[in-house]
C-alpha cells in the first residue's frame, strides 16, 4: 500500500500547521452538548455520547451540494444557502404549531424554504446566517426542508457533503454541523499504532484518519481506521487464546491404540476422506499435550464431520477417560446418538443419551453409570450441564453447533472435568464459514476444514420454482422418483397456519398431501413440536422405507442421513437463509443416484439463485456474507466482541489478514504489551480489563 497523505494541515493557521502539539486524550470524553431533549435520545441510540464516539460516527458517504438555480422540479437536494429573510404564521389547522418561512440565496438565486412545525426557528435563523439544507424542490412552491443545521464553515457550494446514520430527532445534517465544530479535537486522539507499521503499510496518523474520514479522503481514513479495529480485535482473540491455553491444564492422552485403529479399519463403512484423516491428525496432537485443545471443525454438507468428532471421543475412551458430545436441541442429540450408533457397534464402547426428555429411572441409572466411570461416552443437550451430572473423569468434549450455546453453558461443560484440569473442546458446526469470520468470530481457535466429500455423494440440482406450471411439474417429479422407488422430503417453515406469515404450515401440507397430489404414497409428519417419542417414530419409519414422504419443518436440518431421499420440496424458501437451505439440500444427494432440490419462491431472490448456481457451501457462505453483512452472520454476535464501527466485510478481508500477521508479530515478541502501552490502552478501552489481563506463567 502507498503512503497516504490527507490534507488535514489545510483547516489549520499556516504556523500552527508545523507547530509542536501535545494531545490531550481526556478532551475526546468530554460530553457533546446537543440541540434539545429529542436530539440528545437519539444520538444516545447511535451511540454517540462524548466527543471521541463523535468522531468515530463516521459517514457513509457523500453527496454534492447543489447550487439553487440548477435545481430541478422534484429533485431532493442539499443546498448551501444564506437567510435573506425569515417569518412565521398561524396555520389555521387545529393543533398545527406556526409554519416558519425563510427567503434564501445563493450565488445563482433565491428561493422560498418552509419548515413545519418548528417556530422557534424564526429567533434562531436571523438574516445572514448560513444553512445547509435537504429536502423537496418543488418549483414555485419553494423547498420543503426535511433537514436543516447552520453551517459555519461545515461547507460551501459544490462541496460534497458527508451522509451520516441518523436517527429521528438528529438528523445528517446536525451530526456534520456538530462533527465540524469539533473537528479540531480530532487532533487529540492518541496514535496506538506503532511508527513501523505506519510507514509499512503506509498509514496516516490516527488523526489525520479521523479527519480525512469526515472531510476529505473519507475512504483512506475509514480504512486506516478499520486497520486498527482488526488489529485490536486479533490482539484480544490471539491473547484470549494465549490465556486460555496457559491458564488451564487438561490431561495429555496417550497416542492413538488399539482401540481407534480397529475401528479405523473393521467398523466404519467407508474409507476416511483425506481431510478427515489430515483433521484426526491435528486432533492427536492437540490431545497429546497439557493444553486444553480448542478447534473449530467446520465443513461442507455431508463432508463427515460427525466421523472426526466420533475419533476425538473415542480416543478418550481409550486413554481410560470419558467423553461427551452436546447438541442445542433434543432432536439434533438423537440424530447425533443414532449415527454414532451406526458408525460404531455397540459392542465397542458403551454410550448413552441424556436430553431433558429422559425417563427418571433412565436417568438415575446413567448418572450413576458415569459418575462411577462404568459410561464411557454420553450424548446429550443442555441436559450435560446440569447440577447432577458428574463425569469420573471427562477428557473430550465436542460441542455442536457453538454458536448456539452461550458462554456461561460453554464454561459449564469445561466444569465437569476433574478439579483442576479443562476438557479438550472440538467444536463443530454444519454451517460452512467464509474465513473473513473465521478470523473474527472464531479467531481464537484453531480451524480444521473439511472439504473433501466421501466417495459416491452425488451432485445435487437445484431449482427455483414459482409458478402454477411449475408447481404441478415439481409434484410430478417427486412421483417420479416415488415410482422409481425413491423417497422425498417436503419442509416448510411453520408448525401451524398463520395469517400473518402467511406460509404453508408443515401440519396443513401434510393433510393436504396426503389427499392431493401424494394421495396415492404414504406420507408421514415431523416437526419440532411432536413428542419425542413420535418424532422417533416418524423418522424411523421414513429412514427404514416405510414412509415415502416425510413432511417436515426444519428438524431435518442436520444430522438425518436417508441415502434412498433423492427429491426436497421447500416451502416459502425466502424465508430461510442461504447456510440454512444449503443444510437443508445436504439431506439429500446422500445415495447412488442422483437427486433434486426444489426451491419454491420468487425468481429475482438473489439468495435462491445463488443457491441454484452454487453447491459449495464456503462459495454460498461467501454470498451470505456480502448479502447479510458480518453483524447478522453466524457466530458473530455469539463471539463476545463488538459489531465493528470502521471495518467492511468481506471488502476488508486483505486488511484483516494484514491485521493478524501483525497482531502475531507483536505479541510473539511482546505478549503483555509492556513495550505497547498505547496499544494497551486502546485494547482495554475497545474490549475491557479482561483483554489486558495478564497471561498465567
Amino acid at each position: 500500500m502507498a503512503p497516504t497523505e490527507f490534507a488535514s494541515r489545510d483547516s489549520l493557521p499556516e504556523a500552527a500547521a508545523f507547530a509542536p502539539r501535545y494531545p490531550k486524550p481526556s478532551r475526546l470524553d468530554l460530553e457533546v452538548t446537543f440541540p434539545g431533549e429529542k436530539a440528545e435520545k437519539a444520538a444516545e441510540k447511535l451511540g454517540i455520547q462524548t466527543v471521541g464516539q463523535l468522531l468515530d460516527h463516521i459517514p457513509r458517504d457523500r453527496r454534492a451540494a447543489r447550487l439553487i438555480g440548477d435545481l430541478e422540479l422534484d429533485e431532493v437536494a442539499t443546498v448551501v444557502v444564506q437567510v435573506l429573510s425569515i417569518v412565521s404564521r398561524p396555520v389555521r389547522r387545529r393543533g398545527m404549531k406556526p409554519l416558519v418561512s425563510a427567503r434564501v440565496s445563493d450565488e445563482t438565486g433565491t428561493m422560498t424554504v418552509t419548515f413545519f412545525n418548528q417556530p422557534w426557528l424564526e429567533r434562531r435563523y436571523r438574516p445572514g446566517t448560513r444553512l445547509l439544507l435537504t429536502g423537496k424542490y418543488q418549483g414555485p412552491r419553494g423547498f420543503r426542508v426535511n433537514e436543516h443545521a447552520e453551517t459555519g464553515e461545515v461547507a460551501a457550494v459544490g462541496e460534497d457533503m458527508a451522509t451520516y446514520p441518523a436517527s429521528e430527532g438528529l438528523s445528517s445534517v446536525q451530526i456534520a454541523a456538530l462533527v465540524h465544530e469539533h473537528r479540531q479535537t480530532a487532533r487529540d486522539a492518541l496514535e496506538p499504532l506503532p511508527a513501523r507499521i505506519r510507514v509499512i503499510e503506509g498509514l496516516p496518523d490516527r488523526w489525520a484518519a479521523l479527519d480525512a474520514a469526515h472531510f476529505g479522503d473519507q475512504e483512506g481514513g475509514r480504512r486506516r481506521l478499520a486497520f486498527d479495529e482488526f488489529l485490536l480485535l486479533q490482539i484480544a482473540l490471539l491473547r484470549r487464546r494465549a490465556r486460555r491455553h496457559e491458564a488451564a491444564r487438561a490431561d495429555a492422552l496417550e497416542p492413538a491404540g488399539a482401540l481407534t485403529t480397529r475401528w479405523l479399519a473393521d467398523s466404519l463403512p467407508f474409507t476416511p476422506t483425506d481431510d478427515q484423516r489430515s483433521a484426526m491428525a491435528a486432533i492427536d496432537e492437540d490431545l497429546g499435550t497439557v493444553k486444553p485443545m480448542q478447534r473449530l471443525l467446520m465443513g461442507e454438507v455431508g463432508s463427515g464431520k460427525t466421523v472426526v468428532a466420533l475419533y476425538a471421543m473415542l480416543r478418550a475412551v481409550e486413554s481410560g477417560a470419558q467423553a461427551a458430545l452436546m447438541a442445542p436441541t433434543e432432536t439434533l442429540a438423537e440424530q447425533h446418538f443414532a449415527t454414532l450408533q451406526k458408525l460404531m457397534p455397540g459392542e465397542l464402547v458403551q454410550a448413552a443419551l441424556l436430553t431433558g426428555s429422559t425417563p427418571a429411572g433412565r436417568r438415575a441409572d446413567l448418572l450413576g453409570k458415569l459418575g462411577s466411570g462404568e459410561l464411557k461416552l454420553l450424548v446429550g443437550t443442555h441436559a450435560l450441564i446440569e447440577d447432577p451430572v458428574e463425569f469420573d473423569r471427562l477428557a473430550v468434549a465436542v460441542v455442536d453447533e457453538q454458536h448456539r450455546f452461550g458462554v456461561n453453558q460453554r464454561r459449564a461443560l469445561d466444569r465437569k472435568a476433574p478439579a483442576g484440569l479443562a476438557p479438550h473442546v472440538l467444536h463443530m458446526t454444519a454451517t460452512p464459514i467464509p474465513r473473513t469470520l473465521a478470523l473474527t468470530a472464531y479467531g481464537d481457535l484453531d480451524v480444521t476444514v473439511l472439504r473433501e466429500l466421501p466417495a459416491g455423494r452425488r451432485p445435487i440440482v437445484t431449482h427455483v420454482a414459482a409458478t402454477d406450471h411449475e408447481r404441478a411439474r415439481a409434484y410430478e417429479r417427486i412421483r417420479e422418483e416415488l415410482d422409481a422407488g425413491r423417497q422425498a422430503f417436503v419442509v416448510c417453515p411453520l408448525v401451524e397456519e398463520s395469517e400473518v406469515l402467511q406460509a404453508r404450515a408443515a401440519t396443513a401440507e401434510f393433510e393436504r398431501l396426503r389427499g392431493g397430489e401424494l394421495k396415492d404414497y404414504r406420507v408421514v409428519l415431523m416437526h419440532g413440536q411432536m413428542r419425542p417419542k413420535a418424532k422417533q417414530e416418524a423418522m424411523v419409519e421414513f429412514a427404514a422405507g416405510g414412509a415415502d414422504v416425510l413432511v417436515a419443518t426444519t428438524v431435518i436440518e442436520v444430522g438425518i442421513d436417508v441415502p434412498n431421499a433423492t427429491v426436497m420440496l421447500v416451502e416459502d424458501a425466502e424465508r430461510y437463509g442461504i447456510s440454512q437451505l444449503h443444510q437443508l439440500r445436504g439431506r439429500i444427494g446422500r445415495g447412488a443416484h442422483e437427486s433434486t432440490c426444489l426451491l419454491f419462491g420468487p425468481k429475482d431472490s438473489r439468495r435462491l439463485k445463488a443457491l441454484a448456481d452454487y453447491r459449495d457451501g464456503f462459495r454460498l457462505a461467501e454470498i451470505d456474507l456480502e448479502l447479510r453483512g458480518e453483524g447478522e452472520m453466524l457466530g458473530v454476535r455469539q463471539s463476545g466482541m463488538q459489531a465493528f464501527k470502521f471495518a467492511r466485510l468481506p471488502e476488508d478481508v486483505e486488511l484483516l489478514e494484514r491485521a493478524r500477521r501483525w497482531a502475531r508479530e507483536i505479541l510473539d515478541h511482546d505478549p503483555e504489551l509492556l513495550e505497547h502501552p498505547l496499544l494497551a490502552d486502546a485494547l482495554l478501552r475497545a474490549y475491557g480489563p479482561d483483554a489486558v489481563a495478564p497471561i498465567p506463567a
